[in-house]
């Protein structure tokens, strides 16, 4: 029997109550905010400094400012609101619908390569995917301990082989230079 739990993957993060209703502000994780914050959608709820999770049912969502404002069953107005403040959204990584195009991948599939130049020299290990409205960048961790924000584009990042756990980097000139 296998006793592993579940890899979960946090597809929003609580910012802040919105509103006296108990209306929460929520930055998106996911790709697909339309069907993970469906009215009615079941996900996880880890709070902060919590260990165990808790479900969390959508009642309606709707966009504000590049988040989500989300109305959860069971939360009536701000202060219960404010108690939600950080708390991770999370699915199971067995929820996530697979992908059929081979150039888009999960936040954990990428999470963990090594990063490698073109010429095979190690340049790191992807630390973290970075979601901005300008697109995605690879927090590349540096054998020297630095961090290292690639733009994960195609000009970039030419290469990715996961059975491998591997990825190519080609970086502008300076980009891994450490700083003096």
């Amino acid at each position: 029997m296998d006793d592993k739990q579940p890899l979960t993957l946090a597809v929003g993060r609580i910012v802040r109550p919105h509103g006296v209703r108990g209306e929460l502000v929520v930055e998106v994780r996911t790709d697909s905010p339309e069907l993970r914050f469906a009215p009615g959608a079941v996900l996880s709820m880890r709070r902060r400094g919590a260990r165990g999770s808790e479900d969390f049912t959508v009642a309606a969502a709707r966009p504000h400012a590049g988040r989500l404002l989300v109305r959860a069953e069971g939360v009536e107005g701000r202060e219960a609101a404010e108690e939600l403040r950080g708390a991770l959204l999370l699915v199971t990584a067995d929820e996530l619908e697979s992908t059929d195009d081979p150039d888009e991948f999960h936040d954990h599939q990428l999470e963990g390569l090594r990063v490698v130049f073109p010429a095979g020299e190690e340049a790191g290990v992807v630390a973290e995917v970075v979601h901005t409205p300008a697109g995605e960048l690879l927090a590349v961790r540096t054998p020297d301990d630095r961090e290292v924000l690639v733009p994960f584009v195609s000009e970039m990042v030419p290469e990715i082989d996961l059975e491998a756990g591997r990825l190519v980097v080609d970086p502008p000139e300076g980009l891994f230079d450490a700083e003096e």
